[in-house]
């Protein structure tokens, strides 16, 4: 049987009620002071798939970063990059798991885009790595200066070719901020600084199978092709496949990143050269900033994880060599 409190029981009771709350608040302003975020603790990053061996290398950095700084992370992408619904909900699928920060490379930025403005209005700081976002939400973008590299491409290309001549683009897709950026690095600096190039042709297929269909065709059609380009590894090597195949020794060819397909093409002289981001560097740079941003500190828009030309002539080179992979 209960019988109502007497009038001290109740003013103690609403003392300790008084006291529990007032703890509950310093608790949660300390830990506001200390720039938490809240969620599950964990990092989840979303790469734009596994087929490469690209994202392994960014894999490596990221979890050896996480072990560094005592943190856990996920990571997960698409078996390739054209799932672009598969990327939308893995991310939305990582969200539901309410991390303390979310890392994105997105295949498309408009699909991508409403579970960003989820993050944001969740107060779960998003960063941006490799391709980026065509979005103000990220915090930061740790990546290569993708429009810098392909230009570098181009000049090598120009080079190489003496100049003249007509040239054809692989570029692995024409959605995210990567493929776009890779793209017209290099015809931009062409048309700009290279009167006697004519880029002939450029399609688009970052598998390698793909690249050397489009690439094959793109030979047939334009028997006086000096050169062709490929944005990433994929793409590069369905291009040196499909030069093979159709005995155009003579055939200049400039890759984008790395991989065993393309090192050994270069070292063999089917491809004149190639373009290598910092995949280590990438997926580190990606987690130390996502824990700056999880205890709130501030970060600039932009981190530049830098790139190199790689051909046979400095593919040893330890500085090269350390941002290659196989």
């Amino acid at each position: 049987m209960f019988t109502k409190a007497s009038t001290p029981v109740r003013r103690m009771f609403r003392a300790a009620t008084v006291t529990v709350a007032a703890v509950a608040m310093l608790t949660t302003a300390t830990a506001c002071s200390n720039g938490s975020s809240g969620g599950d603790g964990q990092i989840a990053i979303i790469s734009k798939g596994y087929q490469h061996q690209f994202w392994k290398a960014v894999n490596k950095g990221a979890q050896e970063s996480a072990t560094e700084l005592g943190r856990t992370i996920t990571f997960e992408g698409p078996d390739n990059e054209t799932q672009v619904e598969k990327q939308v909900q893995l991310l939305q699928t990582a969200l539901d798991r309410n991390p303390s920060a979310i890392a994105i490379a997105a295949l498309d930025s408009a699909a991508v885009a409403p579970m960003l403005q989820q993050a944001k209005d969740r107060g779960i700081p998003v960063v941006a790595f490799d391709s980026g976002v065509d979005s103000d939400i990220p915090v930061t973008t740790a990546s290569t200066d993708n429009k810098a590299a392909a230009a570098e491409a181009a000049k090598h290309m120009v080079q190489l070719v003496g100049g003249n001549g007509e040239i054809g683009v692989v570029a692995h897709d024409q959605t995210s901020k990567t493929g776009v950026d890779r793209r017209d690095g290099f015809v931009d600096w062409i048309k700009a600084n290279a009167p006697g190039i004519r880029i002939v042709d450029v399609q688009y297929g970052g598998d390698p199978s793909k690249a050397a269909d489009l690439a094959a065709t793109m030979l047939q059609a334009h028997p006086n092709l000096v050169g062709l380009y490929g944005t990433n590894e994929g793409a590069a090597t369905g291009i040196v496949n499909a030069a093979q195949r159709s005995g155009r020794t003579n055939l200049t060819i400039i890759g984008f990143d790395s991989g065993a397909a393309q090192i050994d093409a270069i070292r063999s002289g089917l491809m004149a050269g190639a373009i290598t981001q910092n995949p280590e560097g990438i997926g580190r740079e990606t987690v130390a900033a996502a824990v700056k941003a999880i205890k709130g500190e501030s970060l600039p828009k932009a981190i530049d994880t830098g790139f190199y030309w790689y051909d046979r002539t400095n593919i040893d080179d330890p500085k090269v060599a350390g941002s290659l992979y196989r």
